[in-house]
């Protein structure tokens, strides 16, 4: 009676005909029905309808997304007025809602490939948008502007981001300690102190004048740890990802808890192939402003009196990464200081591991003189910075003390930078 009442839909022919008639009408209509659903779910009427829900998701139902106009304006400021610095601050806050909607994005398709694929997702688009401003730059021969903008990004998250997140969330849960899975802080610590052994070498050999040939080695030496760099990065994702990934498991029952209250609210708005579409959407809207930004950052300079280093270190990664250090402090907030990890310290991985090497592989595929020699400040600032970080978290413990140190600490570096006199520049 179970195979009359419920007859398989993929029965070959021999064994439909040998069914009760009854079974093979059952079939019948209910192939025709599953193909009637599915030519419904493509008419014109239900494909327009399901673009402008897409378009109301992505684009406007955000609160952040209320900033995507100052994109266009930058552009038309660009050609009407030709002032450099509205253009630049323009440019960058328009950039600012496209970053977390790529971030968006790529979250979205993450939940159609599963948590393999996903990483590997988050782990390429995580920094798009410093990817796409470095690589213009880089076209352009603004290598300084490269290295800066991206040792920036890592200053940011590591000192200001963390620094927020802690202070918050230890506000928020002001009478314990938060706690953290210390095994992944101590990971991603020894990650970072290696892309400080890559970049330290080529500023020392430089300043030291102890290369075999001036001006040569240092960038044979950069091409040749940038690739070992990525090895190890890549290395690094089979062993979060593939490998060890309990190694990565939320420390407590209240985190495990607090993570798969996450996992049931992650149910994507948005299809599979819109989530391709916005990424290849956002990606080229990103490099078009980029130009634009890249472009206005020696202008704004000048009209704003402020150190090209500075704008690369310190105003482009706060406001082009605004969106995760909103989501970091969140989390915290939330008592959820392995996610808010993730944000800044795997962020900063990410960048020292994958997008500096990246940039100088290809820099020399460009033939840019693109190096891992960032000079010696900011090579001393950046070692300094993984110490002090790592030193705040071998405990894996958070409060509000530990978040306010790290804010100081954040604006001793911005502070110095504003009176630095960057040597490569003035040499030019």
């Amino acid at each position: 009676m179970g195979s009359v009442g419920k007859p398989d839909p993929e029965l070959d022919e021999e064994t439909l005909v040998s069914l009760p008639l009854d079974a093979r009408k059952m079939h019948t209509f209910e192939h025709i029905g599953s193909l009637a659903a599915v030519a419904q779910a493509f008419t014109p009427r239900k494909t327009r309808s399901r673009l402008l829900m897409s378009i109301y998701i992505v684009l406007i139902k955000a609160k952040i997304n209320v900033l995507l106009p100052f994109g266009p304006l930058a552009v038309i400021l660009h050609y009407l007025t030709g002032k450099q610095g509205w253009v630049f601050f323009f440019s960058l806050i328009g950039i600012t809602p496209l970053a977390e909607r790529l971030g968006y994005a790529t979250e979205q398709l993450a939940c159609y490939t599963g948590p393999t694929v996903g990483g590997l997702l988050n782990a390429t688009f995580g920094n798009a948008t410093e990817m796409i401003i470095s690589i213009y730059a880089l076209k352009n021969g603004m290598i300084r502007v490269v290295q800066q903008s991206l040792l920036g990004s890592i200053l940011s998250n590591m000192l200001l981001v963390l620094g927020c997140a802690f202070f918050a969330g230890g506000v928020v849960h002001y009478s314990k300690d938060q706690l953290f899975n210390k095994a992944t802080a101590l990971v991603n610590s020894g990650l970072l102190l290696m892309a400080v052994l890559g970049i330290m070498f080529p500023a020392v050999l430089h300043s030291t004048h102890s290369e075999v040939q001036y001006g040569k080695s240092e960038v044979s030496l950069s091409r040749f740890s940038s690739c070992v760099m990525l090895v190890a990065y890549a290395a690094y994702l089979y062993f979060q990802l593939k490998s060890q990934p309990s190694l990565y498991n939320p420390i407590d029952g209240e985190e495990r808890h607090n993570e798969e209250d996450i996992n049931e609210e992650d149910v994507p708005e948005i299809t599979q192939w819109e989530a391709i579409s916005w990424l290849a959407v956002l990606t080229i809207w990103i490099s078009i402003l980029s130009g634009y930004l890249v472009d206005a950052i020696q202008g704004a300079s000048k009209s704003w009196n402020m150190p090209v280093a500075f704008i690369s270190v310190i105003l482009l990664p706060i406001v082009g990464n605004a969106a995760e250090h909103a989501s970091a402090i969140m989390f915290a907030m939330k008592d959820k200081l392995d996610i808010t990890l993730g944000v800044a310290i795997g962020s900063s991985t990410q960048i020292s591991m994958f997008a500096i090497p990246f940039c100088v592989v290809v820099g020399w595929i460009m033939g840019k003189q693109m190096d891992l020699n960032f000079q010696l400040f900011e090579t001393a600032t950046l070692f300094i910075t993984v110490l002090v970080v790592t030193f705040m978290l071998q405990e894996g413990t958070a409060n509000y003390f530990k978040g306010l140190m790290l804010i100081l600490c954040y604006l001793i570096v911005a502070a110095s930078f504003f009176v630095h006199i960057d040597p490569a520049t003035s040499d030019d």
